[in-house]
C-alpha cells in the first residue's frame, strides 16, 4: 500500500521523504490556503522533493474553467496529478485529461456508486473521505470495502486512495482490505512509529548495553 502525505507544508514532507515512506502528497485548497504559500510555488517545490503523484486541485466547478486551471497546473512538472470534484463537470474534466493519459485524482467520493463513476471516466486515483463519514455516524471503512469488491468485480485500473485518515485504525483497516494508497497527515503517520513495547524494549536494550562498557563506532 501506498502512502501518501496529505499537507502542503514543505517542512513536513522533507523529513519524512527522507524515511522512504513517501510515495506522493496530496494537497487541495484548504491545505493551500494553511500553508499561506502561492500555490504554483509550493506545489513545485513538493514535485521536486517527491517522485511520485503531487495532487492540485482546481479551485473552478464548470468544466470549460477546470480545464483551463488544469492546464496551468499541469505545466508545473510532470509529477502533477490533476484532483477534480466528483461532480458531473468533475468527472467530464477526469475523462478529457486521463484520454490524454494524464493522471487525475477524483476527490469527494462518499458513495460506491460515486466511485463506480469516476472509475468508468477513466480516474487514476478515487479519493474516498473515510474520517468524515465516521463524523456522521458512517462507517467509512465499509464504504472503502464496497469499492475494492466493484473495482474487483470489474478490473477497474482506479486505485482507491483513502483519504481523510484521522487515526492508526483507518491506516490498517485501509491495507486489509486491500486498498491501493492512504494519505494521511503527517502526524498520523509519525503515530504509526508508536508502541509503548518498542519504546521498553529498546530502553532495556540500552540499559543492557552500557552495562557491558563497549562501544560499537569508536
Amino acid at each position: 500500500m501506498k502512502f501518501f502525505m496529505d499537507t502542503a507544508e514543505i517542512d513536513e514532507i522533507r523529513p519524512l521523504v527522507e524515511t522512504g515512506l513517501v510515495d506522493g502528497v496530496t494537497t487541495n485548497p484548504s491545505l493551500i490556503m494553511q500553508s499561506g504559500r502561492d500555490i504554483f510555488e509550493v506545489t513545485k517545490e513538493i514535485c521536486d522533493l517527491v517522485d511520485g503523484p503531487v495532487s492540485a486541485e482546481v479551485a473552478a466547478t464548470d468544466y470549460e474553467t477546470m480545464v483551463r486551471e488544469a492546464a496551468a497546473l499541469y505545466d508545473i512538472a510532470d509529477n502533477v496529478c490533476l484532483k477534480v470534484p466528483l461532480t458531473k463537470d468533475g468527472l467530464k474534466t477526469c475523462k478529457y485529461f486521463t484520454d490524454q493519459k494524464k493522471m487525475v485524482n477524483v476527490t469527494l467520493c462518499f458513495s460506491a456508486t460515486q466511485a463506480l463513476l469516476a472509475a468508468k471516466a477513466g480516474a487514476t486515483f478515487i479519493s474516498p473521505f473515510v474520517g468524515r463519514l465516521d463524523d456522521i455516524a458512517h462507517d467509512g471503512m465499509s464504504l472503502i470495502q464496497d469499492i475494492r469488491i466493484i473495482y474487483d468485480n470489474y478490473d477497474f485500473n482506479t486505485q482507491i486512495l483513502v483519504a481523510s485518515t484521522r487515526h492508526n485504525m483507518h491506516i490498517l483497516d485501509s491495507a486489509l482490505i486491500g486498498a491501493d494508497v492512504v494519505t494521511l497527515p503527517p502526524k498520523v503517520l509519525h503515530q504509526l512509529f508508536k508502541h509503548p513495547l518498542t519504546d521498553t524494549g529498546l530502553a532495556a536494550f540500552l540499559e543492557d548495553w552500557q552495562k557491558t562498557g563497549q562501544s560499537i563506532a569508536d
